[in-house]
């Protein structure tokens, strides 16, 4: 674009005027010249004028660029263009560089075709890099039936658009408009182009229409941005626009691609009751103030990645029937997020201050998310609840079977400030977080479990009794070779998670729940400690023996039912060898034996007895089962039955009271950790 130096000293690229002309001015008045003529309409002689302007008809061609208006000679031109209806109607119209001395006044005009006003002046500007308006520019009800430019356009003073129709390009870039601006009601049904515009005052875009793109790409917004009602019917492009005042998009309809990346809103965002049909982009935008997106509905995707919220106390409750895409994001002060999403990704985000993250319907990804305050992350069993004391409507989510809260991830993350309510755990990634240990679980928070049934299709057949597991062992599991059906596999992300890295989460998930005095949910994930330490690769073989023995005597002290049944078998054994080869074959005779001396006196007895003798003939019968299951059960409490036994009978006694009480205190350590609070 030429200079301002460049505009005065250089002729125009139209034959033109050049009434004026002097030393310093060697152009002269730079009007185009009336057809016929070799004046511009404003230096025309008063008949030629009132023969020119008799000549035009409604719709008529005008082309006066750079030509100077008084009001009295706009006011004419206006009316030898006046319709049957009494409005001024123009084919082609061409104002480039035009000087407009007083008040422009186009209400209710029709431009039939292109209407350039690009560098024109209105008053007494000086300036030709731009047009400026220095007063009032009336265009309320005008009409463009071809493309409408004002490029570069500055309007100092009210302009008012309000009610107009652009059927064809309207072209605002790097305009500046000095005070309010109103484009309400307005109507453009081709593309809208505001690209580095700057609104010094109140922008009113309410209930315009944009039936095609809408381009507000780095504009500047001093004032009060009023979109309220607006409908964009085709992109709607703000990116890094700069919203200094109050942003309102109240119940404005996006019914295509809306992006805001890397836009700044240095005041209120209101985004309240407005509806997103199509994909919704906040990338790296800045709230600095308010962000509000009460009762607003997505019906796609919301892009806020590397967004910063600086002192957003609330952000929703809103509707999203896609995702949430907070991944990157920055909340500088305490912060409420509330949706009914899909899906929520706020995988490296970074939390300032207080946070509490209240879902319905959403998958949750928290990976690497860093936690500088407490953060809650709870389901929210009802409907969203607003101002008005309404609930939020949820159709987009009307055929979901549950509005449950699915946690997906929370590697790299410090758990410490985390608190986790009502929300399920059956697919999460732990492996990777730290203090884990200090993670505080609220309300029905619910883990993944084990595959049910007996699993007969191999050999040893399976039975595998109900626990609390992590998504990455069912990963692992699913993994490994004979694997049975019902192991998940579809872990996303949980394929390099071994037993040396789930024996650590195992170990604080433990800790955790016994912080919270809930003894049988510590339980199952001792459980799972210890499976993860029987199968890692670095401990020693005769760890990993006493850790197998552990487990198949006791499911590590956690299965009573498998310690019974060993004791069982134990006292079974017990009774059967004792009744073949413990129990002596009748009870051993007493013999007193002594010598009488030959004078009388004294007698001195020996009372000894036999050495039991070993069974023989029939050794299964009711008398040595009674026998037999008396010594064993006196063997369960650590007594001595005080039968008669063969040595074989002895040992076996000995190995009895040695087993069969440890089996016995198994089960009950088993029950006393199901039932301890």
């Amino acid at each position: 674009m030429p200079s301002r130096s460049q505009e005065t000293s250089t002729p125009p690229e139209w034959p033109h005027c050049g009434h004026g002309t002097s030393l310093e001015d060697q152009v002269g008045c730079r009007g185009i010249h009336v057809p016929g003529h070799t004046a511009c309409l404003a230096h025309l002689a008063d008949a030629d004028r009132d023969t020119y302007l008799a000549s035009l008809t409604p719709g008529s061609d005008i082309d006066h660029r750079g030509t100077r208006f008084t009001g009295p000679l706009l006011d004419a031109l206006l009316a030898a263009l006046h319709d049957t209806t009494g409005q001024p109607r123009f084919g082609l119209a061409r104002f480039e560089s035009a000087t407009f001395e007083s008040d422009a006044r186009f209400a209710s005009a029709t431009f039939q075709h292109y209407a350039g006003f690009e560098l024109a002046t209105f008053e007494r500007g000086a300036s030709f890099a731009s047009a400026i308006f220095e007063s009032t520019a009336w265009l309320e009800s005008v009409t463009f039936q071809g493309d409408a430019r004002f490029g570069s356009a500055t309007f100092q003073s009210y302009a008012g658009f309000g009610s107009a129709t652009f059927e064809g390009e309207a072209a605002f870039e790097s305009a500046t408009f000095g005070q309010t601006v109103g484009f309400e009601s307005a109507t453009f049904e081709m593309g809208a182009g505001f690209v580095s515009a700057t609104f010094q005052g109140d922008a009113g875009f309410g209930s315009a229409t944009f039936q095609g793109y809408a381009g507000f790409e780095l504009a500047t917004f001093e004032g009060t941005a009023g979109f309220g009602s607006a409908t964009f019917q085709s992109y709607a492009g703000f990116e890094a626009a700069t919203f200094e005042s109050t942003a309102g998009f109240w119940a404005a309809t996006f019914k295509n691609y809306a992006k805001f990346g890397w836009a700044t809103f240095e005041g209120t965002a209101g985004f309240r009751a407005a509806t997103f049909e199509g994909a919704a982009g906040f990338e790296l935008a800045t709230f600095k103030s308010y962000a509000g997106f009460e009762a607003a509905t997505f019906e796609s995707d919301a892009w806020f990645q590397s967004a910063t919220f600086k002192q957003a106390a609330t952000v929703g409750p809103a509707v999203c029937a896609g995702r949430v895409l907070l991944s990157g994001a920055t909340f500088g002060g305490p912060v409420t997020l509330s949706f009914a999403a899909h899906s929520l990704e706020c995988r490296r985000t970074r939390w300032s201050s207080t946070a509490e993250v209240r879902l319905r319907y959403a998958t949750v990804d928290f990976a690497h998310a860093v936690f500088e305050y407490p953060l809650t992350i709870a389901a929210e069993l009802d409907p969203f609840v607003l101002d008005d004391g309404q609930q939020l409507a949820e159709d987009p989510h009307a055929s979901a079977p549950s509005s449950g809260v699915r946690l997906a991830s929370l590697r790299g993350v410090d758990a410490a400030h985390l608190v986790l309510a009502d929300v399920d755990l059956s697919g999460c990634l732990f492996a990777g977080t730290v203090h884990l240990d200090q993670l505080r679980l609220e309300g029905a928070c619910t883990f993944d479990t084990i595959p049910p049934a007996v699993h007969w299709r191999r050999w040893p057949p399976v039975r595998f009794t109900e626990r609390r597991v992590l998504a990455e062992e069912h990963h692992w599991r699913a993994s490994r070779p004979g694997a049975v059906r019902g192991w998940n596999v579809a872990v996303l992300g949980a394929g390099r998670a071994g037993p040396l890295q789930m024996a650590p989460v195992y170990r604080a998930l433990r800790k955790a729940f016994e912080d919270g005095k809930h003894e049988p949910g510590a339980a199952d994930f001792y459980y799972g400690e210890m499976e993860m330490r029987r199968h890692a690769g670095d401990i020693p073989r005769s760890e990993r023996f006493l850790l197998t023995a552990y487990w198949a005597l006791s499911g590590y002290g956690l299965r009573a039912s498998r310690a019974l049944a060993w004791l069982g078998v134990a006292m079974c054994l017990t009774v059967v060898l004792l009744m073949a080869v413990g129990l002596a074959k009748e009870t051993p005779r007493q013999t007193a034996t002594g010598t009488v001396p030959a004078g009388g006196g004294k007698v001195t007895f020996e009372i000894g007895k036999d050495d039991p003798k070993n069974p023989a003939g029939d050794r299964f019968n009711g008398e040595r089962f009674e026998k037999a299951l008396s010594v064993t059960l006196n063997s369960v409490v650590f007594r001595s039955s005080g039968q008669d036994l063969t040595t074989a009978g002895t040992y076996i006694e000995m190995a009895s009271r040695l087993a069969e009480p440890v089996l016995l205190g198994l089960a009950v350590l088993a029950v006393r950790n199901r039932v301890k609070r």
